[in-house]
């Protein structure tokens, strides 16, 4: 049976990557083609039908993809964004929660205002995978990709938090607003409370206790489960955990993991949530049939305009909050209409409409249990069920499909970044040689002029610094440095390709040990990774 299950994984797994390398071939994000393919696949006949298990998705997935999206997440464009990451993810999931339940419980017969609110708590977010892993594959300016990645990681939290309020509405038939208010604002802040405690106190562990590579690695793969798992079970926000105890362990990272182990974790990490990533997405479109077969008191046709109409809301209410959120504090005040430049209309278009929802809106729907404490059949939850799944395709795959043709209609731009990315390295690590020669000079003179390896490392940096200011220079002056840096990039790689070459072909003549071969060819590619950089897709 074992055996059995072993094979049926391989076959999976080496199935979904085959559909992955298809949708790049495509030019497709495939988190969209992975859908579009579940989707497909569920089809044929015989296919047996695959339920998502929520538990699975909030206890297994979602985790270590939010750590990972927290870990990566820059803090100085978290901060700078903050007020409107957090008027989106709060002010707009109340907001979409709010007009989904009045708008559902007055369209779809017999639905409350407080299943409603189901519906809503359900759909208002985002989500964290699409949004982090459709996005990355686009030219999208920094300011939006910023907040869209910061909104799409605290308004798990938001959502789930007026789900429970909701489930527990519907499933006792009262709510109090006051209790609810008081007992949201409890939920975020132990959350918080937990994740920061968390994340210190495996930060003081690893720097006290001596380590290696491998177990710090395996440390930060545990370490967001101890804070999701921490939280909950004193019923805080276990999304607002990880992503807080996330945020607190990547900026300290320095302090506490060597420079092999921050590589060796980057790497165990990028493909993990890889991993992940394509097997939820292909569970999302398998899910059609379970979807479908759930839907007993209404007909397909009704679902899908409920869905629609729905949907249209959620995206239609997401559009005028960009807007309000991004135009209204300039004409309230008029120090920030002299302050602040005009902002570009564009930005918010995208905003809106780059907002993607995912595994943890459809795994939501599935936690609503089918049964009442009292045995009665929950109400309307195939509905909730079937909406939910059409506007995440809706979404996903609609919006994710016209997303790119509708960036270069905008022909939207990163005008405002103060530098380009290029300026910044270049300043960045002449400052760095700087300070490496300051070093050596004041501190290792005598060794400079006795030790001939010390002497060649003074030179090294000599030179280097030479190079610094010529590619400054080349900057300044160069017309179109873009290309000139591609060329450069290019000359670069064919000569590290003619090393491996050589290499290769000395490796045949059985002269090196094997181990020293395999050094030398990592140095190589990890000087190659510095001219096309690491990535963490």
């Amino acid at each position: 049976m074992i055996h059995s299950y072993v094979i049926i994984s391989i076959a999976v797994l080496l199935s979904v990557m085959i559909l992955v390398m298809i949708g790049q071939k495509l030019k497709v994000a495939y988190p969209i083609f992975l859908v579009i393919a579940g989707l497909l696949i569920s089809l044929i006949p015989g296919m047996p039908h695959i339920e998502i298990e929520p538990d699975l998705v909030f206890l297994i997935f979602l985790p270590p993809i939010l750590f990972e999206a927290a870990w990566f997440t820059s803090w100085q464009d978290f901060h700078k964004w903050r007020k409107q990451i957090f008027s989106m993810a709060f002010g707009l999931v109340f907001l979409t929660s709010i007009v989904v339940a009045y708008l559902s419980s007055s369209i779809i017969p017999g639905l409350t205002v407080a299943m409603g609110f189901l519906l809503g708590g359900v759909n208002s977010p985002p989500d964290a995978v699409a949004a982090t892993s459709v996005l990355k594959h686009m030219k999208i300016p920094k300011k939006i990709t910023s907040i869209l990645e910061g909104e799409s990681l605290i308004n798990d939290a938001s959502s789930l938090i007026v789900f429970k309020f909701a489930l527990a509405a519907v499933i006792s038939g009262q709510f109090i607003w006051r209790d609810a208010i008081q007992d949201f604002f409890l939920m975020a802040v132990g959350g918080v409370v937990i994740g920061v405690a968390t994340g210190l106190l495996f930060g003081a562990l690893l720097r006290i206790i001596p380590s290696n590579s491998n177990i710090d690695t395996v440390i930060t793969l545990i370490v967001p489960y101890i804070m999701y798992v921490g939280a909950e079970h004193f019923h805080f926000s276990g999304v607002l955990a990880v992503v807080a105890g996330g945020l607190l362990m990547s900026y300290n990272s320095h302090c506490y993991l060597s420079h092999t182990s921050r590589i060796q974790s980057g790497n165990v990490w990028s493909v993990l949530i890889f991993l992940m990533n394509t097997i939820i997405f292909i569970l999302i479109g398998l899910e059609l049939p379970v979807v479908v077969a759930a839907m007993k008191d209404y007909t397909i046709s009704e679902g899908i305009f409920y869905s629609v109409v729905i949907g249209g809301a959620i995206i239609l209410t997401r559009l005028l909050y960009s807007y309000a959120v991004m135009y209204f504090p300039r004409l309230c005040s008029k120090e920030l209409r002299l302050k602040i430049p005009k902002p570009d209309w564009r930005e918010p278009f995208i905003i809106s409409f780059a907002a993607m929802r995912g595994v943890v809106s459809l795994a939501a729907a599935l936690s609503i249990p089918a049964f009442l404490p009292n045995g009665d059949a929950f109400p309307h939850r195939n509905i909730i069920l079937f909406v939910t799944f059409i506007i995440i395709l809706i979404t996903l795959v609609g919006q994710g499909l016209l997303l790119t043709p509708i960036l270069k209609w905008l022909k939207i731009d990163d005008a405002g970044s103060e530098l380009p990315e290029e300026k910044q390295e270049v300043i960045l690590m002449r400052k760095l040689k700087e300070t490496a020669l300051h070093k050596l000079e004041n501190d290792f003179s005598d060794l400079a002029v006795t030790n001939t390896l010390v002497r060649h490392q003074k030179h090294k940096l000599e030179t280097e610094m030479m190079l610094m200011a010529d590619k400054a220079q080349c900057m300044a002056s160069t017309g179109d440095y873009v290309n000139a840096i591609n060329e450069n990039k290019d000359v670069l790689r064919q000569i590290i390709q003619a090393q491996r070459n050589e290499l290769h072909r000395m490796k045949k003549e059985k002269i090196f040990d094997d181990h020293v071969m395999r050094s030398i060819e990592m140095q190589l590619d990890f000087d190659e990774a510095k001219i096309t950089g690491f990535s963490h897709s």
